[in-house]
C-alpha cells in the first residue's frame, strides 16, 4: 500500500487468471531467439520451432542464426544486418527468408537487440521473428494488380501513340509501318506482318513484316484458302490460340507456326469502321501478329485489338483517297527537281548522264538517251537489262522521224517507252525508258512522261548551245596565248599549261610567255589581268606584246616593269594586272626576276627542298598604293634546277588560307622533282584543282641546264613511258649522244620499264619505278629499278619479247634481285 492508503501502482499487478510467463514466452505470437554474439542459438521458443519444423536440440548450441537464412539472406546478414546491429545495438523489421527443416522458405520480419555487459562488451543478441507470409501474399496481390494496371495503361498509351501516328501518316506505306509497330509494345508480340488488299489486281499483297523469315510472308490471291485470305474475306478477328487449333482450322498457318516456333497467332482485319446493320464493313488488309508462348487475350486486350483494326482501316482508307493527289504532287516535284538538277551541269554529256541517273531507279529500271550532235550520235544509258537491240533501234528511228512518242510494251518485263527530245521545233534525239511500274493506257502517266521529255529536250539543247559558245571562247583564249615558245635548245626546256575556268563562257586574262632576248638570255613571264571577257583578253595580248617589246639585253626585269607601268597609263584596262618576269643567263645560270603584285615563283634545285623566291617584290602594275618602286633580285641556279611560275587560280581557295595553298603546291612540286618535265604542269593542275574550278590557271615550268646524271621516278602506268622517253631523249641530245646509241637506249629503257609495270606491278597500280642514266665519254648506262613482285626468274619473262629486245639493243644487261628488281644496261657510244 502507498502512504496515502491507496494501492501501490509501482508494484506489478498479477491477475489470478494470468498465464505462466514461461508459457507466454514459449507460445508467444512471434518467434523468440537468443544467440551469443557469434550468432550461436542458445534459446528458442516453441512458436519459432513450430513455424520452421526444427527440433530444439537441432538448433541450441548447434546452429547459428545466419545458418537458418537463405543464401541471399546470409549475404544481407553479413553486409548489412551484423554491421548495423554492432553499431546501433538494435535493428528493426529486417526482411529475411528463413529456410525451414523441410527446405521451404518462410518470409519473416526480424527485430534484434544486442545486449552488453558492464564493460560494454557484446553479451547476447535477442531476436523476435514475425511470420510475414500473409503480408507477402498481400504485397504480391498488390503488385499483380499494379502490374495489370500498368500494362493496361501501357496499351492505352501505345494505342494513343498509334492513333496519333496514323493520323499523321499520309501514305499507305506509312500507315502500314505505324500499324506494324503496334503489337510488340501493346501486347508483347514476338513478330508482326501486314497485308493489304489490292482490289484492282484482286491480290492480297504482303507489305511489311518485322520478321519475314518466321512466317509465310508472300502475296496471295484474294480467293486463296490461306488463313490471311479467309480472315480478309470474312472481316472478323480470329485468335489462333494454339497449334492444335491451327491444325484444325488453318493448316497453312499451323505449318508456319510449327516452323517458326510460334504458339499463338492473332489475325486482325483492318476495316473502315464498325460493321453496318447487315454486319458488313470493308476490309482493306490484315494485321497478323504472333507470340512464342500460348496466349489467351483478355477481354480488355481484345477490345484494344478491335479498336486498332478499325483505326488502322480508317487511316488506310484516308491514305488511299489522297493517293492520286499525292501522286500528282510528286510528279510536279520530280519534274521541277529534274530541271534544277540538269541545270547544275553545263555541258552536254554530263547533262545527258545526269538525266539518266535521275530517271534510274527513281521512275525507271532502265533508260537510254540518244542525241544527234553534228554527225555523231551521243548515247548514255543506265540500268538493265536492256530491251531487244533491234526492236529498240527500230522504235527509236520511228520516233525520231515522226516526233511522236511510242507508248508500246513488249510484254510485262521488257516494256519500253520511247519519247522524242525536242526543242525549238526540232527533234534532238530520243529518250527510251522502261518504267519501274508500267501502267499501259494510263493517260496521266503518259502526259507526265511527255512533259518530262520536253523539259529534258530543252535542257539538253541549252547545254549544246553552251558548249558551242564555250568552244568559241576557248579557241579565242588559246589564240591569244603564246604559241611560239623556244624549243630544241639543250641548255633549257620549257613546259606550260593553261586551264580555263570550268563553267565560264568568257575568256580570261591569265597568260604566259617565254622567248630569247639574245642567243644566251632567256625571258619567261606569267601574268594575270583583272576581270574577264574580251577586254581582259585583249589587254592580256597587249601586255604580252609590250613585254616582248620592252625586253632588253641590258635593262633587266625592274626596268621592264617600270616600262609596263608607263604602258598601263595609256591602257587603263591593264591597271592592277600582276606580272612575274624573269631573265636567265644561259651561259652562267644567273636568274634575275621581279614580281609586280604576282605570287612568288617556286624554285627546286637538284638538291634540297622547294623554295619560294620572295625577293624583288612590288605592287601590281599601275598601282597608286603600296610599294611602287620596282626592284629585282639575282641569284645563280645550278644545272638541273626547275623554276615554276603560276597564276593565283592554282592555289587560292575560298575554303582555306592561302598559306595552305602554298604548302600544298610546294609539296606536290617537290614530289614531282624527279618526274619527266613533259606533263608536269598539267599533272600539277590536275592534282591541285581538278577539272571543276572557278578560275583560269596558267603554269610555266623552266628546267635549266643539262643534268650530268638524270634521275626520274614514275608511276606504274604505261602513259608515263612516253613522257619518260621524251625527257630522256632531250637529255641524251643535250649530251650529244649519237642517234644510233640514243635510239637504242630509248628502246631498251622503254622495254625495261614496260616489263616492270607488267610483271613487277601487275597487281599494284600505285607502284613506283626509278630510272637513272649516266653518260661517259665512251658509253651510256641506264638502271631501271622496281620493288614489285615478279613471278619466277626474270630471265623466264619473255612475253612481248621485251628481254630479247633489250639484249639486242644494249651491249651489257645485268639483273639484280637482292632488293626488288634492278636491270642495269650499258651501250657504247658510236662516236667514242
Amino acid at each position: 500500500m502507498s502512504d496515502s492508503g491507496g494501492p501501490d501502482v509501482t508494484q506489478e499487478l498479477r491477475l489470478p487468471w494470468d498465464d505462466d510467463p514461461d508459457d507466454l514466452y514459449e507460445h508467444a505470437p512471434c518467434g523468440y531467439l537468443t544467440t551469443l554474439p557469434d550468432g550461436t542459438i542458445v534459446k528458442v521458443n516453441q512458436t519459432f520451432l513450430s513455424w520452421t519444423g526444427y527440433a530444439r536440440n537441432e538448433l541450441i548450441g548447434r546452429r547459428r542464426f545466419r545458418d537458418l537464412l537463405s543464401s541471399g539472406g546470409q549475404l544481407f546478414h553479413e553486409t548489412h544486418y551484423a554491421p548495423l546491429l554492432s553499431m546501433q545495438d538494435d535493428v528493426h523489421e529486417i526482411a529475411f527468408d528463413m529456410v525451414c527443416a523441410d527446405g521451404r522458405e518462410l518470409p519473416t520480419l526480424v527485430n534484434s537487440r544486442l545486449g552488453r555487459n558492464e564493460s560494454g562488451h557484446p553479451r547476447t543478441i535477442r531476436t523476435t521473428v514475425f511470420n510475414a507470409t500473409d503480408r507477402r501474399g498481400y504485397e504480391n496481390e498488390l503488385l499483380k494488380a499494379r502490374r495489370a494496371a500498368e500494362e493496361s495503361e501501357q496499351r492505352i498509351r501505345v494505342l494513343q501513340q498509334i492513333v496519333a501516328d496514323l493520323a499523321a501518316a499520309p501514305t499507305e506505306a506509312e500507315v502500314a509501318e505505324a500499324v506494324l509497330r503496334a503489337p510488340e509494345p501493346a501486347f508483347g508480340a514476338a513478330s508482326a506482318s501486314i497485308y493489304l488488299i489490292d482490289g484492282d489486281q484482286d491480290q492480297i499483297m504482303a507489305v511489311a513484316s518485322t520478321d519475314p523469315t518466321t512466317g509465310n510472308w508472300t502475296d496471295m490471291p484474294r480467293s486463296s484458302s490461306r488463313a490471311v485470305a479467309r480472315v480478309a474475306e470474312r472481316g472478323d478477328l480470329h485468335v489462333v490460340a494454339s497449334l492444335t487449333e491451327a491444325k484444325e482450322h488453318f493448316p497453312d498457318l499451323a505449318e508456319t507456326m510449327l516452323r517458326s516456333g510460334r504458339n499463338t497467332v492473332v489475325l486482325l482485319p483492318l476495316t473502315t469502321g464498325p460493321a453496318d446493320e447487315h454486319g458488313m464493313a470493308e476490309t482493306l488488309g490484315v494485321l497478323a501478329f504472333s507470340f512464342t508462348e500460348e496466349r489467351r487475350l483478355t477481354d480488355s486486350e481484345l477490345r484494344v485489338v478491335r479498336l486498332l483494326g478499325q483505326q488502322a482501316g480508317q487511316a488506310l482508307d484516308r491514305a488511299r483517297l489522297y493517293d492520286e493527289a499525292r501522286s500528282r504532287e510528286e510528279r510536279i516535284t520530280f519534274l521541277a527537281e529534274t530541271t534544277r538538277v540538269l541545270d547544275e551541269k553545263h555541258r552536254l554529256l554530263p547533262r545527258a548522264r545526269r538525266l539518266v541517273e535521275r530517271l534510274v531507279p527513281a521512275i525507271a529500271d532502265w533508260a537510254d538517251v540518244r542525241l544527234q550532235v553534228n554527225t555523231q550520235v551521243v548515247k548514255e544509258d543506265a540500268g538493265g537489262p536492256a530491251p531487244d537491240a533491234d526492236l529498240l533501234a527500230e522504235r527509236i528511228a520511228a520516233v525520231a522521224a515522226s516526233g511522236a512518242a511510242a507508248f508500246e510494251y513488249d510484254g510485262d518485263e521488257l516494256g519500253c517507252i520511247v519519247l522524242p527530245l525536242t526543242a525549238r521545233g526540232r527533234v534532238l534525239g530520243t529518250l527510251a525508258l522502261r518504267p519501274t511500274e508500267p501502267r499501259p493506257g494510263d493517260s496521266t502517266e503518259e502526259i507526265f512522261l511527255i512533259d518530262l521529255a520536253d523539259r529534258a529536250g530543252l535542257a539538253l539543247e541549252n547545254a549544246r548551245l553552251y558548249e558551242q559558245e564555250r568552244q568559241i571562247a576557248r579557241t579565242l583564249q588559246r589564240s591569244l596565248l603564246a604559241s611560239d615558245l623556244p624549243r630544241g635548245d639543250s641548255r633549257f626546256a620549257v613546259e606550260t599549261h593553261y586551264q580555263a575556268a570550268a563553267q565560264d563562257l568568257e575568256v580570261g586574262g591569265d597568260w604566259f610567255d617565254a622567248f630569247l632576248i639574245t642567243v644566251d638570255k632567256l625571258a619567261i613571264v606569267v601574268g594575270d589581268v583583272v576581270g574577264r571577257g574580251i577586254e581582259a583578253a585583249t589587254t592580256m595580248g597587249q601586255l604580252r606584246s609590250a613585254v616582248r617589246a620592252l625586253a632588253s639585253a641590258f635593262e633587266g626585269p625592274a626596268r621592264l616593269i617600270e616600262g609596263l607601268d608607263r604602258f598601263v597609263e595609256r591602257v587603263e584596262a591593264a591597271r592592277m594586272a600582276t606580272v612575274a618576269y624573269a631573265e636567265v643567263d644561259l651561259t652562267t645560270g644567273d636568274l634575275t626576276y621581279s614580281c609586280a603584285g604576282h605570287l612568288p615563283p617556286l624554285l627546286h634545285e637538284p638538291t634540297g627542298g622547294p623554295d619560294y623566291l620572295m625577293h624583288g617584290r612590288s605592287a601590281p602594275l599601275g598601282s597608286r598604293a603600296g610599294d611602287t618602286k620596282r626592284i629585282e633580285h639575282r641569284q645563280r641556279l645550278r644545272a638541273g634546277s626547275r623554276l615554276l611560275l603560276y597564276t593565283d587560280g592554282l592555289i587560292e581557295r575560298r575554303t582555306r588560307p592561302i598559306d595552305k595553298g602554298f604548302e600544298v603546291l610546294a609539296r606536290e612540286f617537290s614530289r614531282r622533282r624527279d618526274a619527266p618535265l613533259q606533263g608536269l604542269t598539267a599533272g600539277l593542275a590536275d592534282t591541285l584543282i581538278g577539272r571543276d574550278h572557278a578560275d583560269d590557271v596558267c603554269l610555266l615550268c623552266l628546267t635549266l641546264g643539262t643534268e650530268e646524271r638524270i634521275e626520274r621516278s614514275i608511276g606504274a602506268d604505261r602513259v608515263q613511258i612516253a613522257l619518260l622517253r621524251a625527257d630522256l631523249r632531250s637529255w641524251l641530245d643535250a649530251h650529244e649522244v649519237d642517234p644510233v646509241c640514243r635510239d637504242a637506249v630509248l628502246l631498251a629503257c622503254s622495254e625495261a620499264v614496260a616489263n616492270a609495270i607488267e610483271h613487277g606491278y601487275r597487281d599494284d597500280p600505285f607502284g613506283m619505278i626509278d630510272v637513272t642514266a649516266t653518260v661517259t665519254t665512251d658509253a651510256v648506262e641506264v638502271r631501271v629499278s622496281d620493288q614489285g613482285t615478279w613471278q619466277g626468274p626474270v630471265a623466264d619473262v619473255s612475253r612481248g619479247r621485251g628481254l630479247q629486245i633489250i639484249r639486242q639493243s644494249m651491249d651489257q644487261v645485268m639483273f639484280d634481285r637482292s632488293d626488288g628488281t634492278t636491270v642495269t644496261m650499258r651501250r657504247k657510244r658510236e662516236d667514242a
